[in-house]
């Protein structure tokens, strides 16, 4: 099947070295270009580039298989990602002696080239690799064995993305009639005893075990049959087909185990995450401390009362935690019984209703933070009041809990910031954040942050 069929996982190992390379190899051009010795400075950026490229590029999950994905989708990633590592590389630069005195053109000169540079060589790369799907090379051959509806389904997702390089040979079946529903739509090869021979004579890359429920050692049997067979070989669970928003595989020692619910940010990524949130907040809060000095005066001047709220939410894990915001009103409740604020309502201040359409009242939370109960991005923590009457009305409203709670969120910049008056409105919120825990990323997170700040002083529902 070609070149790149036998050596994939070279392929895989070279994609994440020519991303560092373009960007080093980039800067070393550019500063020759304008008349600069590459010495001790500009090798450090390099290398603190190309170590940052790899990092966030990886968090990004930019070097995953994109047969699945859109070029465009790919290429919006590379630019996002870049965006995130050049925020990075400005951060560290201009507090490390020497770096702070690289001249400035060259730095924007390198930083405006190298996303089109990156998105040019994805570009190729993905235009090679469909290239040679196109001639009938790196195509990955494939059988299915259960001809049932969980079969079936596999098919049609496969069939339907045709950029995955994907060829279905056939499935086998004990029996000669479709199982249920419609008919599979593809040639029986036979049944599942002569798999094993037909692999022998045929080779194809991957088979796939869509059966229906059976004891283990029938699913055994069959991979046991399969030894001699170079294929990989794939169990494809119904459980996946239900209603679980993050299930992985993994394992627990010697045991292949399926995370039917688990956080997105454990291990590694919980590490990349907690980061992201320290240096954003540290260079956030030393921007905007003069600001908040400033409402934090105004809002004593405008109406008696403490400059901040703090209030019980529930975070990660469901514990409570206090959350601070400018006050806005003038009660400061936390109690069991909570009345959200609604339009015209007479206990928000003349300040405070500014503060709250501008969600500059939200400000003090990059405190909450830095002290680990909230993140920058993720489901905004409701007050405790609220959670116990929601919980029982919306399916899935506590796994909101699995991860730290955010000053803004995939919900706030689809529309769902502000008051939720109703069950439908509640439930649209969940929604989203349920839907930012399953498909998290650094790049998710980077797109969610500059919408806000796009969108966050248009208060449509902030009242």
């Amino acid at each position: 099947m070609g070149l790149l069929s036998r050596h994939e996982a070279l392929v895989r190992i070279l994609q994440r070295l020519v991303d560092p390379l373009v960007v080093a190899a980039l800067l070393w051009a550019l500063a020759a270009a304008f008349g600069y010795d590459f010495g001790r400075e500009w090798i450090v950026l390099a290398v603190l580039s190309a170590l940052t490229v790899v990092t966030v590029f990886e968090a990004g999950r930019l070097y995953r298989p994109w047969r699945v994905e859109s070029v465009r989708h790919e290429l919006g990633l590379v630019s996002l990602a870049w965006a995130t590592v050049a925020g990075v590389l400005f951060a560290i630069a201009s507090s490390m002696p020497g770096l702070d005195r690289l001249p400035r053109p060259v730095l924007l000169t390198w930083s405006l080239a190298t996303p089109v540079a990156l998105v040019a060589v994805h570009a190729i790369v993905r235009l090679t690799l469909r290239t040679a799907r196109g001639l009938g090379r790196n195509l990955k051959s494939y059988v299915i064995v259960g001809g049932g509806t969980l079969g079936r389904r596999l098919f049609e997702q496969v069939a339907s993305k045709p950029w995955l390089g994907m060829r279905a040979l056939g499935y086998f079946d004990d029996r000669v009639e479709p199982r249920e529903g419609e008919p599979m739509p593809l040639s029986r090869l036979g049944a599942v005893g002569d798999l094993a021979a037909y692999l022998q004579r045929e080779s194809p890359h991957c088979v796939y075990l869509a059966l229906p429920p059976r004891p283990q050692s029938v699913i055994r049997q069959v991979v046991d049959d399969l030894a001699d067979s170079p294929a990989s070989i794939y169990l494809v669970l119904d459980v996946f087909t239900h209603r679980s928003h993050d299930a992985r595989a993994g394992s627990v020692d010697d045991f292949a185990v399926i995370a039917l619910r688990e956080s997105p940010f454990a291990g590694m990524a919980g590490a990349l995450k907690r980061g992201e949130d320290l240096v954003l907040a540290s260079i956030i809060l030393a921007l905007i401390s003069p600001l908040l000095a400033v409402i934090a005066l105004a809002v004593k001047l405008d109406s008696p009362g403490p400059a901040i709220f703090r209030q019980r939410r529930y975070g990660l894990d469901g514990l409570v935690f206090q959350v601070w915001k400018f006050r806005t009103m003038t009660v400061c409740e936390d109690g069991d019984q909570f009345v959200q604020a609604c339009r015209g309502d007479a206990r928000v201040t003349r300040l405070g209703a500014f503060l709250r359409r501008s969600s500059l009242d939200e400000l003090p939370q990059f405190f909450n933070v830095l002290q680990g109960h909230m993140s920058i991005v993720g489901p905004r923590p409701h007050p405790t009041a609220l959670d116990e009457r929601y919980r029982r009305l919306i399916r899935g409203y506590m796994l909101r809990n699995r991860v730290r709670p955010g000053i803004t969120g995939l919900a706030q910049v689809n529309g769902f910031r502000g008051e939720t008056n109703t069950l439908e409105r509640m439930a649209g919120r969940v929604h989203y954040d349920l839907e930012y825990i399953k498909g998290w990323s650094l790049l998710l997170d980077l797109r969610i942050i500059l919408q806000t700040i796009w969108k966050g002083f248009r208060g449509e529902n902030a009242y």
